[in-house]
């Protein structure tokens, strides 16, 4: 079925898979652009090039009106598709398997297809090969199949992240070589942002010895040579143990912390998996714990300039900060559907359903009204990103932190209107609470770094709490 859905016989008009192509990419591609100065989103040098002055060009912010356009129906028709025939089965087996790393793999044949439909280009932004899209767009696509299968997506959006520093500063002829995989129509290509390390990176850019990012690169000749641990991004290990086509490096060179990228073929022997995590949520995500020992690099594979790591990482993580609040509400929304299901046809003994009752229709609507807060922001927060609009680091921290606590209440609340029942893993609704704990822990976490980025913001000289709402 999710064939003919790609193909347009069962939407009309337009391309699905190109309408997809477009869903995504243009919220990558914003990083750094905002003012907020004193946490460190701002232009970096890399603005000055041509080829990054074109690709905000024609993006225009979503009007007041949330109702979807016929192209985004389409859009929402051929993602969802897509997700049902491809992703739905294969999150059950993909759960079942207990082998994380079997788990993991399950899922490489859905990637190719996808792959295949044209859904990876849509990660990329169109001056760099791939199509376009609006923030809104991106949160529709982004939606529809983290209700089936969020694991599936964080594996697959690699590019999101690790090549956002290659549009923001990258040189022409990098933004060509490290780009090129990601334009297949065929194969599993990956992405992988080297960031977190297992001691912790919270504070990643703290200074002095064993503090902050521990990966070292030295020169040597025309190379570097990367040196250390990292952990819990999606595919650091590659399908193969061999690494991904792509790794975006974070380390600390003689200069600063700066960004290397490392091909496939400088990875290959130099990479030792020491742990596949096995995680109680997300259950299709490939994440391990890596050495990197003496991998050799291209003095050339430097993202910008030495010491400019720091930005350039706080800006990676801009957009994939503002898409928890979409994947919180996919969550929220499967839950609901579940208990508010069983709220209408569940009797539990007594002369009517349990809807009835007004506690428990109560925990539905108190829930419902927080699942269409939580996609609102999100929504928001991705336009003002894709529009470059100062609003949009504000927007997208209160989207992570506002949308991944708010989707742990909300399906905990939900689980209690199903009762001890729930506690059963042969019922479905204890998943999504299992997938959105891990929400406030990853793309930065809540504590450790979101949170102090608010703070950040707060304490800005001249600071106005209207001006993210447009009501300053």
């Amino acid at each position: 079925m999710w064939q003919k859905t790609m193909s347009g016989g069962d939407a009309a008009g337009g391309d699905p898979g190109e309408l997809v192509a477009e869903a995504v990419h243009r919220w990558v591609v914003t990083v750094g652009r905002s003012s907020r100065n004193d946490l460190d989103w701002r232009d970096t040098p890399g603005d000055a090039d041509p080829h990054h002055r074109d690709v905000g060009k024609g993006i225009t912010p979503m009007t007041i009106s949330f109702l979807l356009t016929p192209e985004q129906e389409q859009l929402k028709a051929a993602a969802r598709g897509f997700a049902q025939d491809q992703l739905r089965d294969l999150a059950a087996v993909t759960r079942a398997e207990p082998d994380p790393k079997t788990r993991a793999l399950l899922l490489r044949p859905a990637f190719e297809n996808a792959v295949a439909a044209g859904f990876l280009k849509g990660l990329i932004p169109v001056p760099f090969g791939g199509a376009a899209s609006s923030g809104v767009d991106a949160a529709i696509f982004i939606e529809e199949w983290a209700a089936e299968s969020p694991d599936f997506v964080i594996s697959m959006a690699g590019p999101l992240i690790a090549l956002a520093p290659v549009y923001q500063v990258g040189t022409p002829e990098q933004v060509k070589r490290f780009v090129r995989p990601f334009l297949a129509d065929s194969g599993a290509p990956l992405a992988a942002m080297a960031f977190s390390e297992p001691e912790g990176s919270a504070n990643f850019d703290a200074e002095g010895p064993g503090q902050g990012i521990r990966t070292t690169a030295v020169p040597d000749g025309d190379e570097w040579v990367i040196n250390g641990r990292k952990a819990w991004a999606s595919h650091l290990c590659g399908w193969d143990g061999d690494g991904p086509d792509i790794m975006t490096i974070v380390c600390r060179t003689p200069s600063g912390i700066s960004l290397i990228v490392a091909e496939r073929e400088h990875l290959a022997g130099n990479i030792e998996v020491e742990e596949y995590y096995d995680l109680p949520g997300l259950k299709g995500c490939l994440t391990t714990r890596v050495r990197l020992t003496d991998v050799r690099v291209p003095r050339g594979n430097l993202l910008g300039e030495e010491g400019q790591g720091v930005d350039l990482t706080r800006n990676a993580f801009l957009p994939s900060g503002a898409s928890i609040g979409i994947f919180a509400a996919a969550a929220m929304r499967q839950a609901f559907d579940i208990a508010y299901r069983f709220a209408l046809t569940e009797k539990r003994g007594g002369p009517v359903p349990i809807i009835e009752y007004q506690a428990v229709s109560d925990i539905l609507a108190d829930a419902k009204g927080k699942i269409e807060a939580v996609r609102l922001l999100a929504w928001r927060a991705l336009d003002a990103l894709m529009s470059m609009h100062p609003s949009g680091p504000e927007l997208a921290l209160h989207a992570k932190i506002f949308g991944s606590e708010t989707s742990v209440e909300v399906i905990n609340e939900l689980i209690k209107i199903v009762g001890v029942t729930a506690y059963d893993e042969k019922f479905p609704i204890i998943r999504y609470l299992m997938d959105t704990l891990s929400y406030p822990i990853i793309e930065g976490s809540n504590v450790g770094v979101r949170r102090r980025q608010l703070q950040a913001l707060f304490r800005t000289p001249g600071y106005d709490p209207l001006s993210a709402s447009g009501m300053a």
